[in-house]
């Protein structure tokens, strides 16, 4: 009875035509697509520096294209830290084709990443303007979205402002309940229990509070309330379940394929500040004269939707309700009282005039403006309790220079197609924060200081788009045109070939999700374009 499992081959058995490393990796093997892209960059325009061994011998530098392809192909395949990316190389296939057999150090590897932080942004930007040559980015909408990245620090190396007063406080108060109680022990009846002294506990006491009070030193020699020791430039971030030093991301995403065009990372925890810059960059990539941009209500902003008019940029966002805390409270919102531009005043709703007080308030970079009625009007006002508060003597209204512009915007979004686009937002921006956080664990950042942080921040999103460009047209598809482009070809029959693929793609999925639907399985969420890559 012949043997009833498969054998395989004999490891010592020496062959005379041994295969080469090269037929372990097949023609669409993603690794090509990589090898064939890199080769394309010119790292000089690009501004790679050389990335040179730590060693004295004078041996030649690694090619700054051997390096990025080590990391292209880690961050693809979830490996991102520079020790295990060591490793890779030694024991991978695919890595070993990819490297010809060179074998760089982590700390070749490590230095790579951290030095070459402004070329790594330009990498992503010229594969965005790919994108938009061959026609995979159309500009027609795009949605911005930011997400909190952890940093490569501790919470434990924080120095808060509002964690060191307070600290300061007890510090303060722990000496007086012990200085008071040893007093009370020396002047107390002798039949009492007298106080036993922790050793040291004052000298103690009196070391934290000078370190206490060299942070909030720091800190306002700073100008700053919170400063982490490992890493100056992250912050404590907060979300609705717990805070983290962290970094925010920021993406602005094509509507057509949901393709990054854009991306920065901030030190502010909020987005207030981030909707003019970020639309500001996608345009500019896009070089589009006109852009529509949609993002959620945390971007809003008076200033920033002002900008965004400047330059030529329609920005779709909601507007925060500020005035639900006073109309629960019975009082009238602000949209009761009519402004007169004429006049520049306000009307109240019991018809008395608001007047514009010479006071101006600076926040935020912005001007604000105080309109008030007469004492005497609110005093004697039959519906003064819907108004202002029983201790205020009259109302006050502030509004601030945009205001104008904000109310030309608010008209805008109560229009039909203003809510239309408003919906589409979270298909379009929250799908590429998904993938890189849920499906590729990129969670966190592995360099420190913002300038190193945008760099790998830009790879991180340059990866998302690679990956997201292989899975919607192919290697092959993609080998051909990097090709071409080598060649200085004409690219239009290749750009047809690419539309026709995503096409067929786009009706194949639309076929599978009907037969899907007729044996019973049902999905009211199903984006045919989304699920063809």
């Amino acid at each position: 009875m012949g043997n009833l499992y498969k054998e395989g081959e004999n490891r010592k058995q020496q062959m005379f035509f041994p295969p080469s490393i090269d037929e372990y990796v097949s023609v669409d093997n993603p690794v090509r697509a990589i090898e064939d892209y890199v080769e394309m960059l010119n790292m000089i325009e690009l501004g790679f520096t050389k990335a040179a061994l730590n060693s004295s011998d004078g041996q030649p530098a690694y090619h700054p294209k051997l390096l990025l392809k080590i990391y292209i192909y880690g961050y693809l395949n979830k490996v991102r830290s520079s020790r295990r990316l060591e490793v890779e190389i030694k024991r991978n296939i695919e890595m070993m084709w990819l490297c010809a057999g060179l074998q760089p150090s982590y700390k070749t590897i490590a230095n790579f990443r951290k030095d070459n932080s402004k070329a790594l942004k330009k990498v992503f930007r010229e594969f965005v303007l790919l994108c938009r040559e061959i026609d995979l980015v159309t500009g027609e909408l795009v949605a911005i979205d930011g997400a909190f990245l952890r940093a490569n620090a501790s919470k434990n190396q924080l120095i808060s402002k509002k964690n060191v007063v307070s600290d300061l406080a007890k510090i303060d108060e722990n000496i007086d309940e012990y200085l008071n109680a040893l007093n009370f022990s020396d002047t107390a009846d002798k039949t009492e229990q007298p106080l036993k002294p922790t050793a040291n506990y004052l000298s103690k006491m009196k070391t934290r509070k000078a370190k206490l009070d060299k942070d909030l030193a720091l800190l306002e020699m700073m100008g700053v309330t919170q400063y982490n020791r490992t890493d100056p430039d992250a912050k404590k971030m907060v979300k609705p379940s717990h805070n983290l030093m962290a970094y925010n991301s920021q993406i602005a995403v094509d509507s057509k394929y949901k393709l990054i065009i854009a991306t920065d990372v901030s030190s502010e925890g909020q987005d207030y500040h981030q909707l003019y810059p970020m639309a500001k960059e996608a345009k500019a990539i896009l070089d589009q004269d006109h852009l529509n941009v949609v993002a959620d209500a945390g971007y809003y902003g008076g200033k920033q939707v002002n900008n965004c008019k400047k330059e030529n940029i329609t920005p779709y966002l909601s507007i925060p309700d500020k005035q639900k805390g006073r109309e629960k409270k019975g009082f009238f919102p602000q949209d009761a009282f009519t402004y007169d531009p004429s006049n520049d005043l306000f009307i109240c709703p019991n018809q008395k005039e608001l007047h514009k007080s010479t006071a101006v308030q600076i926040e935020h970079d912005t001007r604000y403006y105080f309109y008030g009625a007469a004492i005497k009007s609110c005093s004697a006002c039959p519906v003064r309790s819907q108004c202002i508060p029983e201790k205020s003597r009259f109302k006050k209204i502030s509004i601030s220079e945009h205001y104008q512009t904000v109310k030309e915007h608010a008209r805008m979004m109560q229009t039909t197609q203003a809510k239309n686009v408003i919906n589409k937002r979270a298909a379009i921006c929250e799908h590429p924060f998904g993938t890189t956080k849920q499906t590729l664990g990129w969670s966190h950042f592995l360099v420190r200081g913002i300038e190193k942080v945008s760099g790998e921040n830009a790879l991180i999103m340059f990866i998302y788009n690679f990956r997201r460009i292989l899975n919607l047209i192919g290697p092959n598809l993609f080998r051909k045109l990097m090709n071409a482009l080598k060649n200085n070809e004409n690219i239009d029959a290749i750009k047809a070939e690419i539309a026709l693929h995503i096409a067929l793609s786009i009706e194949i999925w639309a076929v599978l999700v009907q037969i899907l639907q007729l044996n019973g399985f049902r999905d009211d969420f199903w984006d045919f374009e989304a699920k063809s890559v």
